[in-house]
């Protein structure tokens, strides 16, 4: 099922502030050359995750699923003067790419990346977070929402890409392996007393979820 309606995301893009010259650079080389330039954040959604750093002015944000960089250095924006990001990218391929659009950034000395499996670097990063990205494997999820909720803020803003998986989590018999898994992390999360949450319908979904 094809939740996204090209117009509409065309309309949101063309009457939202502009990306800057970086993000316009990593956004031209995933369309034109990666295999999997879908899992972009994109214009319209960066903004998002751009205006909630700069609202929230987070000291430390983490984010599982780095990809090329583009969410990073959209969230990196809103961090304090002596904050700093911490991603995870499982792929070496991307985290490479994505390091050298990083040193291209004004922001390169407040983010640190990671490479490897974000099941064993999590209990690893000893902080306590403003801000949590989940856009990383989807079969994961809840092990990630579980292993990073204690170490979030009161307060503090965990935000899961994807929650709508295109469509999929809408069918009566959801068949799909990461339709099924993102379905079961929606239930887990309306069934948790310790958030409050609202999913957004922008893109594939974004679900924002508050910690009580």
């Amino acid at each position: 099922m094809e939740i996204i309606n090209k117009e509409v995301e065309e309309y949101a893009a063309r009457f939202s502030s502009k990306e800057d010259e970086l993000l316009m650079e990593i956004a031209g080389y995933t369309n034109q050359f990666h295999p999997q330039a879908g899992m972009l954040s994109g214009h319209v959604q960066g903004k998002i995750l751009e205006t909630i750093s700069c609202l929230l002015k987070p000291q430390k944000i983490l984010e599982i699923g780095t990809f090329l960089g583009y969410s990073a250095l959209c969230m990196a924006k809103g961090l304090q003067a002596v904050g700093e990001l911490h991603t995870i990218e499982l792929r070496d391929e991307d985290a490479a790419i994505a390091r050298g659009y990083f040193s291209k950034s004004l922001n390169f000395n407040k983010i640190n990346l990671h490479v490897g499996d974000a099941h064993d670097i999590i209990p690893t990063l000893k902080n306590e977070w403003d801000m949590i990205f989940i856009d990383a494997d989807k079969v994961s999820y809840i092990d990630y929402y579980e292993l990073t909720l204690p170490a979030l803020k009161k307060g503090g803003l965990l935000i899961a890409d994807n929650v709508l998986f295109h469509g999929e989590v809408l069918d009566e018999n959801i068949t799909g392996k990461n339709a099924k898994a993102i379905h079961t992390f929606n239930r887990h999360i309306a069934n948790d007393e310790r958030v409050q949450q609202v999913i957004l319908t922008v893109r594939d979904g974004l679900s924002l979820i508050r910690k009580l």
